[in-house]
């Protein structure tokens, strides 16, 4: 079986975005390699409508015009990965390498985690990765911490769960990247 894994970056007040949805907070580059190999891991990327927008965007732009010339080793595998894209509304969307699934999102993945191929991943969305984590989807969280506080902003978790911490490193910058299972 697959497993759904779940990287985002979070606040060290659980948000991972502001109120506005703004994630210019993230400390990016805290663990290129270590993003890298989780990303390594997986062949396929579940995101919702909301954010894929954006993400497709990046990616497809960093990859065909690298800055300064220097190609971004993430944005060859986010662009060449296999993407499902769920959304209640948009039956296509125009971006490499991406599906739209828009039947019921616990069978959905469910039939993805049980079919072959390396892991599954999830990048984020506040809504989309709360709908995983209330289905009891994720099998993995690997949060990246960032020496910020927010106040006020977008959660992931909506109610309580308990974990088990399986790893934990921490990078110059403050960034801690935690490894967790569900409890």
């Amino acid at each position: 079986m697959r497993k759904l894994i779940l990287q985002s970056h979070i606040s060290l007040d659980g948000f991972i975005a502001d109120p506005a949805g703004r994630t210019d907070w993230i400390l990016l580059g805290a663990a290129p390699e270590y993003v890298i190999n989780l990303a390594d891991r997986c062949d396929t990327i579940l995101m919702g409508r909301i954010m894929s927008k954006g993400f497709l965007d990046y990616w497809e732009a960093t990859f065909d015009n690298p800055p300064n010339g220097v190609p971004v080793p993430m944005a060859e595998r986010m662009v060449k990965m296999r993407k499902i894209i769920f959304s209640r509304t948009l039956k296509e969307i125009k971006a490499r390498n991406v599906e739209v699934a828009n039947g019921d999102l616990v069978t959905t993945v469910n039939t993805l985690k049980s079919g072959p191929g390396k892991e599954l991943i999830v990048y984020g969305g506040a809504n989309f990765s709360s709908q995983l984590i209330a289905a009891g989807l994720v099998d993995e969280y690997h949060l990246l911490i960032n020496p910020v506080a927010l106040g006020k902003g977008l959660p992931i978790f909506t109610d309580r769960r308990t974990f088990q911490l399986t790893e934990s490193l921490t990078f110059k910058n403050g960034v801690i990247a935690n490894t967790y299972i569900p409890k």
